[in-house]
């Protein structure tokens, strides 16, 4: 049996229309070994350490720019006598799947094994620490276009990890280095992301395992395992959360019915979404709706 430690499936604003936290962390002693479903990147500006992503070990020191995907395993470790101190960043997958973007952003995610973490120094390490001192200070703000200033930087920070590594992987190739760079394990597991992201895509459709299967040419059985094993989920659970974090997220920023908030996230049914909802947030829309 698979283990997944500590499942983390909440973070401050995911709940809203703005699905994305950012913040400045001290850790004097590492953070235990813990999963999510969300995306997340760390950036160390003091301090030195370790971090394991799914088993897979790499320093972390300033300048040191970490990717880790949704369900993977990681863990923290601060080295004796110091601290680390560095940016946490976590958003949901909706952030990066504009029309346009779709297949760059999941080019990003489904990268095939490339390493989940780079290390800048001299102009790229001070031109990074300023994109996310900028996208702290708009977080934290409340101008007019916070929202899509954030997107923005995030989106150029994420394009500039991905640039740095995919230049590092094709200078290893090519030998011109003598030490290659650790990779994050994704293992065969790489394949799940298309249909990750096409869940992410569809979950407000009446979208059934049998669908997914012929769609990628995978057996139900098949395709239900591996949705298993990488989200620690069975398929009706992973989209009932999908569903949920939506619903809630249309609860606080709109005036829509819970009536049209059940059938706009992909229930047919008010009832059904009702029950789902307590059990999912241990109260009634409406009461979540009143306390948020």
């Amino acid at each position: 049996m698979t283990y997944f430690p500590d499942y983390l499936k909440t973070y401050p604003n995911m709940d809203t229309a703005s699905p994305l936290h950012i913040s400045l962390n001290t850790l004097q002693s590492g953070f235990r070994a813990h999963r999510h479903d969300f995306l997340e990147f760390s950036y160390v500006v003091e301090g030195t350490g370790s971090e394991t992503i799914n088993e897979a070990l790499h320093p972390m020191k300033p300048g040191t720019f970490t990717f880790v995907l949704p369900y993977q395993v990681h863990q923290i470790y601060t080295d004796p006598g110091s601290k680390l101190v560095l940016y946490n960043c976590m958003f949901g997958m909706d952030l990066l799947m504009e029309a346009s973007l779709q297949e760059r952003m999941l080019g990003l995610i489904d990268a095939g094994g490339a390493p989940s973490f780079i290390q800048l120094a001299g102009e790229e390490h001070e031109r990074m620490l300023q994109l996310l001192h900028d996208m702290y200070g708009e977080y934290r703000g409340g101008e007019p276009w916070r929202h899509t200033m954030l997107q923005l930087r995030l989106k150029e920070i994420l394009v500039r990890f991905d640039r740095h590594r995919r230049t590092q992987e094709q200078t290893a190739r090519n030998g011109r280095e003598t030490v290659q760079p650790h990779r994050s394990s994704l293992g065969k597991h790489s394949s799940v992301w298309p249909i990750i992201h096409y869940i992410h895509q569809h979950y407000q459709d009446d979208l059934t395992l049998s669908e997914l299967a012929e769609r990628f040419s995978l057996s139900v059985s098949r395709i239900s395992e591996v949705i298993k094993e990488t989200t620690g989920q069975n398929f009706l659970h992973f989209l009932h959360d999908l569903r949920i974090r939506h619903a809630c997220s249309l609860l606080v920023s709109t005036e829509m019915s819970v009536s049209e908030i059940a059938l706009e996230v992909g229930y047919g049914s008010y009832n059904t979404f009702s029950r789902v909802f307590r059990e999912s947030k241990g109260i009634v829309p409406k009461e979540y709706r009143k306390r948020k």
